[in-house]
């Protein structure tokens, strides 16, 4: 394939999250190269449950040149220095994935080979007392400090966030066109050519993007670009959502609740908390999901118990001749570390950098989808690993994933992990190694060996080294407000 036909029009299928992002993106970095036009519809709802964020949402607001306190005032949002995973090991048992780095490593071996000789001889705290941003997060401590600033993402209001960047998008000159799209026209080697709205109204174009979630109009109704089924490894395939008004502060984590069937999830803004619970329908009915998430609430319901259906995996395909997935419509892994919207993200920021301005070229396209596909296994594997790795035993659906296969890339780390301790981060991926240390340590996986460099310490040395490490932590630790006080303080909301 090699379109040669220079792009001069981008058009947008859709809104919400994605749309939005992609817009905003698009119109201020290409404002002079192209036009930019978005096609949604009111009458058309969003998911909207992709609240909470990871900190690589910096990235695009630095991109975008956005403020980070007014982004969050806008947007009712609090900060997030991790999530709290209950349950998971197994009943009773929890632990944080927080967003720091642990401890400090040598050249031969990670931190967690010292900590782990430290655990043998008595003398190691729990791991989190390592990372300042683990401690923060217990202490319920956060502010943006001078050369101190803490790992940092955020839980947001969506659609507050996708108005917020409308009104970017649209000041840098891109179009919204209300309308429901009925069509979806090709040109004769298969290409889309353009949209046909209810109205009647044709929007031509040179560059598609799909943001019309999970119905996939463009990549998948129009295009038939398949997919490849994830459900095998990740088997829930159903969510109920429902927002509840806040009842206490908002903490500075994600909590991640285990359940019979699945797990829940509670995403505290600064005036009220999103909740929700992802479930296995094989093994939980709807019923009883909307009684479970119901009876396990804090606060007034604000809205009633919403049902969202979906299925794990991802086109085979991003880029699809003039057609490029983004959000929903690409694929779905369930929002278990919060990467929605990082991949919608990546998904942008990759295709600015591959930006078709002269025409769509073979070479672009399979780059993009190379890309895209290394990452997404690599997330995929992380997310799996919460449920492979686990103790409960206690229903049908936790016997199923602790019994069952995972990917050959996923068993070889956990493998590599339980052996020697050794964890190793590769180009393109996400999660660090002290995400895959916290996680596995976590959900009960406990290495057998540690690096013998660490034997050249004497144990009065490595109590020092590891008394001086926490010390640090606690000193910093302790400059910091509490986060609620800092919220109001650094961008109270102006929209609830």
């Amino acid at each position: 394939m090699n379109n040669a036909q220079r792009i001069k029009k981008v058009v947008i299928a859709g809104g919400g999250t994605a749309g939005w992002m992609a817009g905003a993106a698009i119109a201020k970095m290409l404002q002079k190269n192209v036009e930019v036009v978005l096609v949604e519809s009111d009458d058309i709802g969003t998911v909207g449950v992709g609240e909470a964020t990871i900190p690589t949402l910096h990235i695009f607001h630095r991109l975008l040149g956005l403020k980070e306190a007014e982004v969050m005032a806008a947007t009712n949002a609090t900060f997030k220095l991790g999530i709290s995973f209950e349950n998971w090991h197994d009943i009773n048992k929890n632990y944080l994935h927080s967003f720091g780095y642990l401890g400090k490593d040598c050249w031969a071996c990670g931190f967690q080979h010292f900590w782990l000789k430290g655990r043998q001889r008595g003398i190691a705290e729990d791991i989190g007392a390592y990372c300042p941003e683990h401690l923060a997060a217990r202490e319920g401590r956060f502010a943006v400090l001078p050369n101190q600033d803490l790992n940092h993402a955020y839980h947001l209001d969506a659609s507050l966030y996708a108005k917020y960047l409308r009104q970017l998008a649209e000041q840098h000159g891109l179009t919204r066109i209300e309308g429901k799209i009925a069509t979806v026209k090709q040109h004769a080697n298969g290409d889309i050519a353009g949209l046909t709205l209810q109205s009647g109204e044709e929007i031509d174009g040179d560059l598609f993007i799909d943001c019309t979630g999970f119905k996939a109009l463009l990549i998948e109704q129009t295009l038939n670009t398949g997919f490849e089924d994830w459900s095998h490894w990740l088997p829930c395939d159903s969510a109920v959502a429902v927002q509840t008004k806040s009842i206490a502060p908002p903490i500075a984590y994600t909590r991640s609740i285990a359940r019979e069937a699945g797990w829940q999830w509670r995403i505290p803004l600064q005036s009220r908390v999103g909740n929700g619970l992802v479930y296995c329908s094989k093994y939980l009915s709807d019923d009883a999901a909307i009684k479970c998430i119901t009876d396990n609430v804090e606060g007034e319901m604000l809205t009633q118990p919403r049902l969202i259906k979906f299925r794990t995996g991802t086109r085979r395909k991003h880029w699809h001749k003039n057609c490029v997935a983004i959000g929903l419509s690409a694929g779905f892994l369930e929002p278990l570390e919060s990467t929605s919207i990082h991949l919608i993200q990546r998904s942008i920021i990759r295709l600015l950098q591959m930006f078709p301005a002269q025409g769509i070229q073979s070479a672009d396209v399979d780059e993009f989808n190379h890309q895209t596909e290394v990452e997404l296994l690599n997330i995929r594997d992380f997310i799996i690993l919460h449920y492979k790795v686990t103790e409960r035993s206690d229903t049908p659906f936790w016997r199923y994933c602790r019994d069952m296969d995972v990917p050959e890339s996923l068993a070889h780390r956990i493998a590599l992990f339980k052996q020697s301790g050794k964890v190793y981060k590769f180009a393109q991926e996400l999660f660090g190694e002290s995400s895959w240390i916290q996680v596995m340590l976590g959900q009960g996986l406990k290495p057998e060996q540690y690096h013998p460099i660490v034997d050249a310490m004497s144990d009065s040395e490595l109590e020092s080294f590891l008394q001086q490490i926490q010390a640090n932590v606690q000193r910093s630790v302790a400059k910091y407000p509490l986060h609620n006080d800092f919220i109001q303080h650094y961008c109270k909301a102006t929209a609830m």
